[in-house]
């Protein structure tokens, strides 16, 4: 009985040691290298973005809150 007891129980150590263990680099994100552009074309690219038109805002949904502050002052 007490065979199989100390059979099972340093399974079960075994498995749980390697259940808790940390993972080896494993989850280390490479880094990554940034893209070196031409001073020419981000010179193009910045003037194009100064000739290009701006955008026109977009209408935002009033929130409740500015709802109720108009229909208080009112």
């Amino acid at each position: 009985m007490s065979l199989i007891n100390d059979l099972v129980q340093g399974v079960v150590d075994g498995v749980l040691k390697d259940i808790l263990k940390k993972p080896s680099s494993t989850s280390k994100r490479t880094r990554r290298r940034k893209r070196t552009t031409s001073t020419s074309s981000a010179t193009l690219r910045q003037i194009e973005k100064l000739l290009r038109p701006a955008k026109k805002q977009t209408s935002r949904k009033r929130t409740v809150r500015s709802r109720s502050k108009a229909r208080r002052s009112s």
